[in-house]
C-alpha cells in the first residue's frame, strides 16, 4: 500500500479518468476526497466507495469558482486530514453538433467557461493545497493536460488546447517554486482515451485517431491513473516539472 495514511483530493473525480485514478489512489491505501459538479452521482459514488470500506468524502462545487473550492478544500480536510497529494484533474471540451467550433464561431462566454474550468480552478486547488505541503515539507501535485496542448488537433477548440498548455506551464513554473520544500508537480498528457466523452464525436472520429496512434488503439482510464499513481508515489520522488504522455504514441513531440 504505498499512499497509507495519505489523503488524496481529486477534481473532476467522477469522469471516466477522475473515477479511476479515484480508484486507484483508494486501492494503494489513500483517503480521497472527490470533487465534482455532480452531486446525485456524486452521492451515489460516495456511498458505494464507503460501503466498500474505503475512507472517502465527496464534496459539490463549481471548481471555477474560488470560494466553492475553498468551501471543498476545507470540507475535505476537516473530514479526511491535510492533502498530501493533489489531483487537478477536472476539465471540460465542449462541442456543438459533435464538433469543436473554431475561433471566429465560439461565444466569449464559453471561451471564459473552459479557462475558468480547466484553468482556474488548478490554480485554485494549489493555491489552498501548498501552504500544508509548504510546511510538512512534502507533497505532490499531478495536473491534468493533454497532447492537445502540445500539438495541433483539430478534435478540441483553442479554449480546449490554450488551457492543456498554461497548464503545462504551471506545472514547470510551480516545480521550481516548491522543489525546495519537496514538493513535487508534475502533469499527464493523456491522448485520446475511452470515456463518455468520446460520445460527443462521432464514431468515426475516434476510429481515426486509433489508426493515427502507434499502438493502433485508444487508451482507458486506467492506463492514465495508474502513470498518475506513479507520480504521486515516492518511486517519482525525484521527477517534478515533467509532462508526461499517456497516448499510446499519438500526436509524438
Amino acid at each position: 500500500m504505498r499512499f497509507n495514511n495519505k489523503v488524496a483530493l481529486v477534481t473532476g473525480a467522477l469522469g471516466g479518468i477522475g473515477s479511476a485514478i479515484v480508484g486507484a489512489l483508494l486501492a494503494e491505501g489513500a483517503r480521497v476526497g472527490l470533487v465534482d459538479v455532480n452531486a446525485e452521482a456524486g452521492k451515489r459514488f460516495d456511498k458505494e466507495l464507503s460501503a466498500a470500506g474505503h475512507q472517502v468524502t465527496y464534496v459539490n462545487a463549481n471548481v471555477s469558482s474560488f470560494a466553492e473550492c475553498e468551501a471543498a478544500f476545507t470540507a475535505i480536510k476537516a473530514q479526511l486530514g491535510e492533502v498530501d497529494i493533489l489531483v487537478n484533474n477536472v476539465g471540460i471540451s465542449p462541442k456543438r453538433d459533435g464538433r469543436a467550433l473554431k475561433v471566429w464561431e465560439m461565444p466569449p462566454e464559453e471561451w471564459d467557461t473552459v479557462v475558468s474550468v480547466n484553468l482556474s480552478s488548478m490554480f485554485y486547488m494549489t493555491r489552498l493545497a501548498t501552504p500544508d505541503m509548504i510546511k510538512k515539507r512534502e507533497g505532490r501535485i499531478i495536473n491534468m493536460s493533454s497532447v492537445a496542448g502540445k500539438a495541433y488537433c483539430d478534435i478540441v477548440a483553442a479554449h480546449y488546447a490554450a488551457t492543456k498548455a498554461a497548464l503545462i506551464g504551471a506545472t514547470r513554473h510551480w516545480a521550481g517554486e516548491l522543489g525546495e520544500y519537496n514538493v513535487t508537480v508534475n502533469a499527464l498528457a493523456p491522448g485520446r482515451i475511452s470515456t463518455p466523452l468520446l460520445k460527443m464525436v462521432p464514431q468515426e472520429t475516434n476510429d481515426a485517431v486509433a489508426q493515427v496512434t502507434a499502438l493502433k488503439r485508444l487508451g482507458t482510464p486506467e492506463e492514465v491513473a495508474d502513470a498518475c499513481v506513479f507520480f504521486a508515489s515516492d518511486q517519482a520522488r525525484f521527477v517534478t516539472g515533467q509532462t508526461l504522455d499517456v497516448a499510446g504514441g499519438w500526436l509524438m513531440t
